[in-house]
């Protein structure tokens, strides 16, 4: 089973990121890679889903993208017309002559890395699917659960996106923290949607009999959303705003809690 599907899923990805690679140098902005990452997840599926198409596949591929096609547009939107994110920026900085090759491996083929590992829940459930003898061993329940699972934590990064943009997007607000809606009882209610959706899909790719070890997909975006390059960074970006200091003493930072701010 593995020899089905991690050898093609590798080589796409190897490929998919190193495209990316080249078009960001062309541009010399190398943020436009985020807007491939949701569309790296939605294109994964949907190769897999050709290589083998059936209905229950089909149910793990349509969140996936959902999400990721989301994601893309968000992030492409947001991003249109602005210079290289502060991040990438930085590494180009301090990087200095040595940048290319450390931004190939290191920002781009990693990424793809991450990609595959995240992606072994629906990449064997679709897998799976197509080659599973009879449609009666799929559990229906689970399946469900894990549809509802998904659907709640992109609910929730749908809508904290869409308040982070209401509140930004008002010029009395420059330089402010959004503090209502969703944001009133987490710090980062988008990356924790993210995380719970990601949750959801293994949860429904376990109804077509994935292997255990699929459950690193998860485990792996969650840690990195939660302590390397999601909360972490947008956390010491926020540092120093006025009323952030009081704000992070009230309000969770990751997982939601009912907070009562004045």
């Amino acid at each position: 089973m593995l020899f089905d599907v991690l050898p093609f899923a590798g080589l796409f990805l190897v490929l998919y990121f190193t495209i990316w690679f080249v078009a960001s140098e062309m541009v010399r902005n190398a943020s436009i890679v985020d807007v491939g990452w949701g569309l790296g997840f939605a294109s994964l599926a949907a190769i897999q889903l050709a290589r083998g198409f059936t209905i229950w596949g089909l149910f793990l591929a349509i969140p996936v993208w959902i999400w990721g096609l989301r994601l893309a547009w968000h992030i492409g939107r947001r991003n249109f017309g602005k210079p290289e994110d502060f991040r990438y920026a930085a590494f180009r900085r301090d990087w200095g002559s040595g940048y290319r090759l450390r931004a190939y491996f290191q920002l781009f083929l990693f990424q793809g890395l991450l990609m595959g590992v995240i992606s072994l829940p629906f990449l064997f459930g679709i897998h799976l699917a197509a080659v599973a003898s009879s449609p009666l061993a799929h559990s229906i329940p689970l399946l469900a659960a894990g549809l509802l699972l998904w659907f709640a934590g992109f609910l929730m990064e749908t809508v904290s996106d869409s308040q982070l943009k209401k509140f930004t997007s008002n010029a009395a607000n420059r330089g402010g923290v959004v503090m209502s809606g969703l944001w009133r009882h987490t710090r980062h209610p988008n990356y924790f949607g993210e995380a719970v959706s990601w949750w959801g899909i293994w949860v429904a790719a376990l109804s077509l009999s994935v292997p255990w070890w699929t459950v690193f997909g998860p485990i792996v975006i969650t840690l990195v959303i939660r302590y390397v390059s999601g909360v972490p960074m947008l956390e010491k970006r926020m540092e120093g705003r006025p009323g952030y200091a009081e704000y992070a003493r009230s309000t969770p930072i990751f997982v939601p809690w009912p907070c009562h701010r004045k």
